[in-house]
């Protein structure tokens, strides 16, 4: 027992040891640590406003390779011309007066918190319209130093990017918004930006936009000359294409039922004037209310959209059917007008045959007179009878489809104004979806012609 005792005593006092020579070593790892950030970056060693050397310690301008990770796009507004991007953004150089001992590998890489510290790329956000950093729980930024004199400098920031917007074709339309990276002060002679080999620009998976779809990106350099010297410039390129299925529901569908709904006053009666009328005003108000609520939504531009071909169109089937009934009514009475003045002329032509009559019976009682059951052929009313048969009745040489459909209707809905109801029937539906043929070939096609990404 005893010397199972002596054992374990002995066994618990050499972890102890191994613990505190562990618990030492990492103090002067360090410490080490320490001494290697002090050296580099202790006074009167290293000066943050001179720029690093170029390739291989030489005079040439420094080389910042920039990569960037898009973590979200919040909004893409139409009105403002203008989106919000949120993204982890990268830059890496090199400078030779940071490079140190790397304790044989012990000692990866140095991090800093502070930018200030070591020269920093001038780079800024070409078309930036509102930006900041985020700073909860801590500042999202670090700085690693590698034993090579490599320095990488990341930060998590939100960007508002202008995105002008060409909506000839809107809402058929694909949107191109560029983010765009230059140098504020040095030349292309000091500095240049070039993309990381490989992967510079990352996309989060399953990125959902309200209304658009993230199609593809493209990386390009877009250096830029001034008076004072060219700059060294970075662009990314999204395109963006708009969700059709919400304006298909919200616009284009409701302006065909409102259309087709202005259609059916064509098939009520002459006669229903308040009806016709408030059915008319109704949709053609109604329709006002989408243009401009469509209108709205969007910047005033001085080219036309084809969003405003459709609902100029849609609005002008609405009003003309609203001018249908009313050269309906103009027609109807002037048929009614004519039917009393031919019914006058009946009258008194049938009131002088009457006279007659009775004069020719009262004349001699030699002579014996006796009405004809048949009307002579040269009587007015016989001869209007027969021109009015003529007219509805006779056959035409050639067969024509619109008058003999329209020769099944009865005399009495011959009438000027019940044809143009007939016409308005037939001819308004047809026109509608000749022009929704045309619309939809034609912007469909310009879409895919006019993509120049």
């Amino acid at each position: 027992m005893g010397s199972g005792h002596y054992f374990w005593a002995i066994f618990y006092f050499a972890s102890l040891c191994s613990a505190s020579l562990a618990n030492n070593a990492k103090i002067n790892f360090r410490e080490k640590e320490k001494k290697v950030l002090d050296q580099i970056l202790g006074a009167g060693k290293y000066d943050a406003r001179i720029r690093p050397s170029g390739i291989n310690g030489t005079d040439g301008p420094a080389i910042v390779r920039i990569n960037l990770f898009v973590r979200s796009i919040m909004t893409i507004s139409d009105i403002k011309m203008e989106y919000s991007v949120q993204l982890t953004f990268r830059e890496q150089w090199t400078d030779e007066r940071l490079k140190f001992d790397d304790i044989q590998g012990r000692l990866k890489y140095l991090t800093l918190t502070e930018a200030n510290r070591v020269w920093m790329p001038d780079l800024f956000f070409s078309n930036e319209k509102e930006g900041h950093f985020h700073n909860i729980i801590m500042p999202n930024v670090y700085i690693r130093i590698f034993p090579n004199g490599s320095v990488l400098y990341s930060i998590r920031i939100s960007l508002t990017l202008a995105c002008p917007m060409n909506l000839k074709l809107y809402p058929l339309d694909r949107q191109i918004c560029s983010l765009r990276m230059a140098s504020y002060g040095w030349t292309t002679n000091d500095l240049v930006f070039l993309w990381k080999e490989g992967d510079p620009v990352q996309v989060v998976k399953n990125l959902h936009l309200p209304r658009f779809t993230l199609e593809k990106f493209l990386t390009d350099y877009c250096n830029s000359k001034t008076n004072t010297g060219e700059y060294s410039c970075l662009k990314v390129d999204l395109l963006f294409k708009r969700e059709f299925s919400y304006y298909l529901i919200q616009i284009y569908i409701p302006c065909c039922m409102l259309v087709i709904v202005s259609w059916v006053s064509f098939w009520l009666d002459q006669g229903a004037v308040p009806a016709r009328v408030s059915l008319g005003v109704t949709t053609l108000l109604t329709m006002a209310t989408q243009t401009s609520g469509i209108n709205a939504s969007l910047p005033p531009v001085s080219y036309t959209k084809a969003i405003d071909v459709w609902t100029g169109v849609c609005l002008t089937f609405v009003f003309g059917a609203l001018l249908e009934f009313a050269l309906v009514n103009y027609a109807s009475r002037s048929d009614m007008h004519k039917e009393n003045m031919k019914k006058k002329r009946r009258d008194l032509e049938q009131a002088s045959l009457d006279a007659a009559s009775d004069l020719l019976d009262t004349d001699s009682n030699a002579t014996f007179a006796m009405k004809p059951l048949v009307r002579h052929p040269g009587d007015p009313m016989a001869l209007e009878k027969r021109l009015q048969c003529e007219v509805h009745m006779q056959a035409p040489k050639r067969p024509n489809c619109c008058k003999t459909w329209l020769s099944k209707f009865p005399t009495r809905q011959c009438s000027r104004s019940k044809r143009i109801d007939v016409i308005s029937r037939i001819t308004f539906p047809l026109v509608f979806a000749l022009f929704n043929l045309v619309y939809w070939s034609t912007y469909l096609f310009r879409e895919e012609e006019d993509e120049t990404f």
